[in-house]
């Protein structure tokens, strides 16, 4: 196309100002304020602009073509700049703690309670009762001691930072700083986002001090590591992978003695942190009761996975310890806002409350298989229309995930899904294209989908998606 041609397609095109005081484009600006209209207009403008110089629109005929879709394309292009990014997803993989899909769903109270703080003020850091300052510890605190203080164990407080990385930080620097902090070899892990022990304990400013060797470590390697400028024995629980075959770990009974008979604090990052008996359901993870019932002075776990509750680090032992923690400069960067407080003292009223099954974690958890099958059953009889799939129902596993209980997994059954004109994952990309996005797995050649991480709720949804893909 020459250039004298091309300049007369592009004069057809309007200004932003036309675009502007179209009817359709007023209304937009009324609803969704004129900078945001502005900017869809002059990217649409863009793209047309673009079109002109590619060849794409080569004539009067399909410039003004073009325009007479013109409102609904910035209609379209507002939609999409104004879309949120974060959404909600229907989990149907089978893994409770999905680290990508956000962990842990929050409990119904957590979210009521979340709403009621967080759109009004409230007493984060007010004595009601004094009418003067208070500290925001405290809404938390009382019960994390009733479920804590129990069975024989006593003076045990908690504090809360922002994640169990940060709990990890703060308590080797503040017990640990300028000293040395003895660790097993075979406990030297990295978790997501890279998350490696020995850098961790670099920035903490403590020294790292490694026993024993990958598979086995014994007590007697940390009793003859310890000396004077020894701070800390870490045990740093393996929550995203297992050693077996030929292995040797002391006890944390047996770690926690050799602490006390030297005077050195033991520590154990648990990562998890389970306030529910998990091995009674067949589990084989330990829980934060286990730990401090054991003797470990100083328990960091976190909040959004096995405890149920939102994104938080916990802090949990000695009176002493966990205080001297507090007063760590450290903490004021690292503590959570109120949103966090509410969530958790909500989560944690569940669990004081025994209403383990008003926790979504807990209840998938602790969901029996043949009532899986049974939702799974129903589903199946509801996609009977749909001629293009053929719909199974196959034993298999759910996974804890989240990095925890990595040994572990629950019986199930997954719907097992193939399409006459689609791929395993072509079936995949279309459920994550539907609203809301779908999140199942492929193995074998098939879709499979665990209704155990899918909520009651999200079903008929599932079915139309399923449904529609015809």
């Amino acid at each position: 196309m020459k250039v004298s041609a091309k300049s007369n397609l592009y004069r057809l095109l309007p200004s932003v100002d036309e675009v502007l005081r179209q009817p359709e484009i007023t209304a937009l600006i009324e609803h969704e304020g004129q900078p945001a209209v502005v900017e869809a207009a002059r990217l649409v403008l863009a793209q047309l602009r673009e079109q002109v110089t590619t060849g794409n629109l080569a004539s009067e005929e399909a410039v003004q073509l073009a325009l007479v879709n013109l409102s609904e394309a910035v209609s379209r292009q507002l939609c999409r700049a104004l879309e949120f990014s974060l959404k909600r997803v229907i989990n149907a993989t089978g893994v409770i703690l999905h680290t990508n899909l956000g962990r842990a769903p929050l409990p119904e109270s957590a979210l009521k309670r979340t709403s009621e703080v967080a759109g009004r003020y409230s007493n984060l850091e007010f004595d009601i009762s004094a009418g003067e300052r208070g500290k925001r510890d405290v809404h938390v605190e009382r019960l994390f001691s009733r479920l804590l203080n129990q069975e024989g164990i006593g003076g045990i407080r908690t504090v809360v930072v922002n994640n169990c990385a940060a709990a990890v930080m703060l308590a080797l620097n503040t017990l640990a700083e300028g000293g040395e902090v003895v660790v097993s070899r075979g406990e030297l892990v990295e978790i997501g986002g890279s998350f490696r022990v020995p850098d961790v304990m670099a920035k903490s400013g403590a020294v790292l001090h490694e026993v024993g060797t990958t598979n086995r470590t014994r007590i007697g390697d940390y009793e003859r590591a310890i000396h004077e400028r020894t701070r800390l024995l870490l045990r740093v629980h393996r929550s995203n992978f297992a050693i077996v075959g030929f292995t040797e770990q002391p006890s944390l009974e047996e770690l926690a003695a050799l602490g006390h008979k030297h005077n050195i604090p033991v520590m154990e990052d648990l990562g998890g942190g389970a306030l529910l008996p998990l091995r009674s359901l067949g589990i084989n993870e330990s829980g934060v009761m286990e730990s401090l019932r054991a003797g470990v002075d100083v328990v960091t776990y976190s909040g959004d996975k096995m405890l149920g509750g939102p994104q938080a680090g916990m802090l949990s032992g000695r009176e002493d310890l966990i205080k001297k923690i507090r007063a760590n400069p450290l903490f004021r960067a690292l503590r959570v806002d109120k949103l966090t407080y509410a969530a958790l003292e909500a989560t944690l009223m569940e669990y004081v409350r025994q209403n383990y099954d008003a926790v979504p974690f807990a209840r998938m958890m602790r969901l029996h298989a043949n009532d899986v099958r049974q939702r799974a059953e129903t589903m199946q009889k509801n996609l009977t229309s749909a001629a293009h799939l053929q719909v199974e129902i196959v034993p298999g596993e759910s996974l804890i995930g989240g990095g925890s209980a990595p040994t572990s997994t629950l019986s199930t059954f997954l719907l097992a899904i193939t399409a006459q004109s689609l791929s395993a994952d072509e079936l995949a990309a279309r459920l994550r294209a539907s609203d809301p996005a779908i999140v199942g797995r492929v193995e074998e050649g098939r879709l499979l989908l665990d209704l155990r991480t899918v909520f009651p709720d999200e079903e008929p949804a599932m079915v139309n998606a399923l449904l529609g893909l015809g």
